[in-house]
């Protein structure tokens, strides 16, 4: 595929439709081979979604037919020596793993060739829409690598360790319905639908009390870092907390009136 001499090392689009924001990974003529720019800026979308109150939901999505090939390895081999985050120095984790932790939803839209990071990303959000043509393989051992992105917890955690090591192990793709199977993936849709089936479950989350949504995430994510009773111990008071908000008033308000509620996150 012929280099694009506007767009050499890629760019991380952001296009805001109210209270969502889509993320666009953007280096087609590179299989959207990640470079350490997009990396950067990858985390810097992540931060807006975070900070700006007026997001309420993010879409990641790709440019292109393929999600991505993964890392450009000789453009991110001295960024990594370094040691530094791939996604930037104080911005959102986008994989979930160290921190600053992104606390709003964000579902994804994967199609075509899904390797190494573009799994990592993929399953460190909270909902995922695969193509019917996706190829996913987390290949790293095959480049004396390991996964770092979190697919040696993620994969594990959901599929189980001998159904993640036959495919952490070896380079093997595997196909769309596979990681519906696997619980790596929530939904397969025909190819070419995959972003819009996204940007509607967005859009119904973006229509929930934001409040509640990131509770819910909250206490899901405690449970899995620290367990059953540490989940628990948050049932006593989150409702409490909540119900003191103005969005708690205008959901008991909604009911009263049979209305659709519109919720502003305070």
């Amino acid at each position: 595929m012929a280099d694009d001499p506007t767009n050499p090392d890629g760019r991380i689009n952001t296009e805001r439709r109210g209270p969502l924001l889509l993320i666009g990974i953007d280096r087609p003529h590179k299989f959207n081979g990640f470079t350490p720019k997009m990396t950067v800026e990858l985390g810097d979308a992540y931060t807006l979604l975070e900070r700006d109150d007026a997001l309420r939901c993010g879409v990641l999505h790709a440019v292109g037919p393929h999600t991505t090939a993964g890392l450009d390895m000789p453009k991110m081999a001295p960024h990594r020596e370094k040691g530094a985050p791939l996604y930037g120095e104080g911005n959102i984790d986008c994989f979930g793993l160290a921190g600053p932790h992104r606390s709003k939803p964000m579902v994804a839209a994967v199609q075509g060739i899904t390797y190494t990071i573009g799994i990592e990303l993929m399953l460190a959000c909270d909902i995922v829409i695969a193509a019917d043509d996706c190829r996913f393989s987390q290949l790293e051992v095959q480049r004396n690598l390991m996964a770092t992105g979190g697919a040696t917890i993620r994969m594990v955690q959901r599929a189980g360790y001998g159904n993640a090591m036959r495919y952490l192990l070896t380079d093997d793709e595997f196909d769309a319905a596979t990681a519906l199977r696997f619980n790596y993936i929530q939904e397969v849709v025909p190819t070419g639908r995959q972003l819009d089936r996204a940007i509607e479950l967005a859009e119904k989350i973006c229509a929930q009390a934001p409040l509640a949504v990131r509770a819910t995430i909250a206490n899901s994510q405690k449970f899995i870092e620290q367990g059953f009773d540490a989940a628990v111990a948050d049932f006593a008071t989150v409702n409490v907390e909540l119900g003191k908000t103005n969005d708690a008033r205008e959901g008991l308000a909604a009911f009263v009136e049979k209305r659709p509620a519109k919720f502003t996150g305070t």
